[in-house]
């Protein structure tokens, strides 16, 4: 199968050696997302506005690849800090409609560019 990568100029454009999405049949594998603002590529402040940047950063992304969070079936969650765990959920059930997709929640030692979120997600683009 062939690898089909996606970029759009609407989300922050790749700070490393990857791609911002790639897709491979009906499956497309979003890249992490910090809450990078794609028009500065200044960091969002505070845990709420880095939240509401990169799902609004996945979201675009995936309107890119012709699919929507709507269609995610794994969501990834890299904190800084697990007490934030419930703004995550809240901000989750604003974006991803039920039924909601698998997640997995870790808090890590420190992220790009000092962020307090990273996120990335697995679609599945419709037929």
């Amino acid at each position: 199968m062939d690898r089909e990568i996606i970029a759009t100029g609407a989300a922050p454009r790749a700070i490393g050696s990857y791609s911002q999405a790639v897709a491979v049949g009906s499956m497309v594998f979003l890249s992490g997302q910090i809450g990078l603002d794609p028009a500065t590529m200044e960091m969002e402040v505070g845990i709420d506005a880095q939240l509401e940047r990169v799902i609004g950063n996945l979201q675009t992304v995936a309107q890119a690849s012709g699919t929507s969070l709507a269609n995610a079936v794994r969501v990834g969650v890299f904190l800084i800090d697990l007490a934030d765990f419930a703004r995550v959920n809240e901000a989750m059930a604003r974006y991803f409609p039920e039924p909601y997709p698998a997640r997995a929640a870790v808090q890590v030692a420190a992220l790009p560019r000092g962020a307090l979120v990273e996120m990335d997600a697995i679609l599945i683009r419709p037929a």
